[in-house]
C-alpha cells in the first residue's frame, strides 16, 4: 500500500473534510448531492451532514487510500480504513460522480 498517487484535489478535499466532521464535508457536495453507505441512502446537504455526524459517532477510524482508477465518469478510490468497528481493517471503494466543481454522488462499497 505504499504506491503514490495524487487524489484529484475535489476528492482530496472530501478525504481531507471527512476528518473535520458532517458540515466540512457537505461543503464538497453540490446541493442535491446524493450518498450511498452502509445499505442508506442520503439526499442533500442536510442528510449528508446528518449521515456524517451519525458516521463519527459510531465509529473512530483512519482512512489511507492505496487505489484510484476511472470508470467512465466515475473516478474510484479504494481506501484501507482502521478502527473501532467489526472486521478489523477494511478496504472500501468510494464511487464518485464529480459535476460543477463538487460531488453529485458518493457511494461507499466494500
Amino acid at each position: 500500500m505504499n504506491k503514490r498517487f495524487d487524489l484529484p484535489q475535489l476528492i482530496a478535499s472530501y478525504f481531507a473534510a471527512d476528518k473535520l466532521g458532517g458540515e466540512a464535508v457537505a461543503r464538497c457536495f453540490t446541493n442535491d448531492a446524493v450518498v450511498k453507505d452502509e445499505g442508506r441512502t442520503c439526499t442533500g446537504l442536510e442528510a449528508i451532514k446528518r449521515w456524517r455526524a451519525e458516521v463519527s459517532t459510531k465509529y473512530t477510524y483512519t482512512s489511507e487510500s492505496f487505489a484510484l482508477e476511472q470508470r467512465g465518469g466515475i473516478t474510484v478510490v479504494t481506501s484501507r480504513l482502521t478502527g473501532n468497528f467489526l472486521g478489523g481493517p477494511v478496504d472500501l471503494r468510494f464511487f464518485f460522480c464529480l459535476e460543477r466543481g463538487r460531488i453529485a454522488a458518493l457511494e461507499i462499497m466494500p
